[in-house]
């Protein structure tokens, strides 16, 4: 299977092992946590403020370890002073990406 594709926020590509997200980003929020879908993003919470470059180190960590990764895995591709962003992780394995996928489906943005 050369790629998974389900929704418009994600795209896997199984040949080069990488996931690519289309984010709607909110810091300076109470916690960190997938909200669930935003329109054609997914939508996350980020605790850190956007000053500084926090909130985006803080988005590369929190995907980081959610897909067992290294942080330099996670690139922001674009939109890295927007709240809208693409984010790249790569490599990945598709077992970790069909679980975060299954987490971000079964998140609600009522309980954001």
């Amino acid at each position: 299977m050369a790629a998974v594709a389900a929704a418009g926020w994600y795209r896997y590509d199984a040949e080069a092992h990488r996931l690519s997200l289309t984010l709607h980003v909110q810091p300076n929020a109470r916690r960190d946590a997938i909200c669930g879908t935003h329109g054609d993003t997914l939508k996350i919470r980020i605790a850190a403020p956007a000053a500084d470059n926090r909130a985006n180190a803080a988005l590369r960590k929190l995907f980081a370890q959610m897909l067992n990764v290294t942080a330099a895995a996670v690139t922001i591709r674009r939109g890295a002073t927007g709240r809208r962003k693409v984010l790249v992780i790569a490599p990945v394995e598709e077992s970790a990406a069909r679980r975060l996928l299954a987490t971000a489906s079964a998140s609600r943005v009522s309980s954001c």
